[in-house]
């Protein structure tokens, strides 16, 4: 049998806050997982995402700590539909009290892309074909 990618685990300081920013992304997750120790969340593709609190992964692994400052270990990135979602969800974000990391701009690959910060700072991608 040959392992499949089927999760990716964020691990958040503030579940409520890091649910909050990944429904406006669009993502369904209950709202009673707000309070959870646990969620997640199904794609149509079937791959899963997956939020633990700080406090949960300690208490599997006590030597976990936040990774140092400096830059992402993993990247989500958010298709959208064109290069206009990408800045309307950006501002959205924005709007929403979220940090930007990147503002929207013409990437030389071929995109529109944007870069904002979760609750956790991690960067989360939005990005469209230029069309």
């Amino acid at each position: 049998m040959t392992p499949r990618l089927d999760a990716i685990g964020i691990v958040a300081a503030d579940m409520a806050a890091s649910l909050a920013f990944y429904r406006l992304l669009g993502l369904d997750i209950p709202a009673d997982a707000d309070t959870a120790p646990h969620a997640e969340t199904t794609l149509p593709s079937g791959l899963r995402v997956l939020w633990d609190t700080e406090e949960t992964i300690r208490s599997f692994d006590p030597q976990w700590s936040r990774p140092e400052a400096g830059g992402d270990r993993v990247g989500l990135a958010f298709r959208c539909d064109s290069p206009a979602e990408v800045d309307a969800v950006y501002d959205a974000l924005i709007a929403a009290g979220h940090r930007g990391h990147l503002k929207p701009w013409d990437a030389f690959w071929g995109q529109r892309y944007a870069v904002v910060l979760d609750p956790d700072g991690c960067g989360v991608s939005l990005f469209a074909d230029a069309t």
